[in-house]
């Protein structure tokens, strides 16, 4: 039995009240599924996992969206301090679907805003919705050209999602059976391999305490821009470099 069949559930809108954590500490791990069932058994009680109608796993998919120069991308590869990333994100399984813009803050924080999107258009941008990431990459300092944002679907991604709300008040999301898609159709899907991420503040979460006592250590991987990296061998050379080479997880 999965250790998340031994968990207590907690309500969307309880996981919203006690942790919606949109300024926040971010620290991710690449697991293979089994380390991540080993991590869930020594976790603290208290820990309860997100239960929407009985389901505790959920289909995700998004569409991210980048410049023809891939901005975007290369802000992240060199870790610049206005570096931005703007997708669609779907919820498949309750049929819903939000536009977000992801910022960086002070300390390392992550800024995120967000606001509805028209459920099946997650590959296009009205103009209310242009105009929402405009505003939002301006008020965050994120320069622009004068003549405004402009970008294009960069890359499409899915997985199926858990996510924790931990007992120290913060949460994680744990994904597994990603995919990538690059415009071109060409995709990519690892298998056995899962993206662990903790939510929380400046102090390691309970969650991050059970991985590094298990001798893992937080990564440097993003899935955008490990998966535009991974199908597109001609970008330059980026931060996640030695995470691809290291390990053969992504790329099989």
């Amino acid at each position: 039995m999965s250790p998340l069949a031994s968990l207590s559930p907690i309500s969307l809108t309880d996981l919203v009240a006690e942790s919606a954590l949109l300024t926040r500490v971010d620290r991710k791990y690449l697991l293979t599924t089994a380390q991540v069932d080993a991590a869930l058994t020594d976790l603290p009680a208290g820990t309860r996992v997100l239960e929407i109608e009985g389901l505790r796993r959920f289909d995700y998919a998004s569409t991210y969206f980048d410049t023809d120069d891939r901005q975007s991308y290369r802000l992240a590869a060199t870790a610049r301090r206005r570096r931005w990333k703007v997708r669609t994100r779907s919820y498949l399984d309750t049929g819903t679907c939000w536009l977000e813009v992801k910022t960086r803050g002070p300390r390392g924080t992550t800024v995120k805003a967000r606001q509805p999107h028209p459920v099946g258009m997650p590959s296009a941008l009205t103009a209310d919705a242009a105009g929402f990431v405009e505003h939002t990459l301006r008020d965050q300092g994120v320069p622009l050209p004068r003549d405004g944002w402009d970008a294009a679907p960069a890359l499409d991604t899915a997985y199926r999602r858990s996510t924790l709300a931990l007992a120290d008040g913060a949460r994680a999301t744990i994904d597994t059976r990603l995919r990538w898609t690059s415009p071109d159709g060409t995709e990519l899907a690892p298998e056995g391999v899962a993206i662990v991420e903790s939510k929380g503040g400046s102090t390691p979460t309970s969650l991050d305490r059970a991985l590094w006592a298990a001798g893992h250590r937080p990564v440097r991987i993003s899935k955008f821009a490990t998966g535009l990296a991974l199908l597109d061998p001609t970008l330059p050379a980026h931060r996640w470099h030695r995470l691809l080479t290291t390990t053969g997880s992504l790329a099989a």
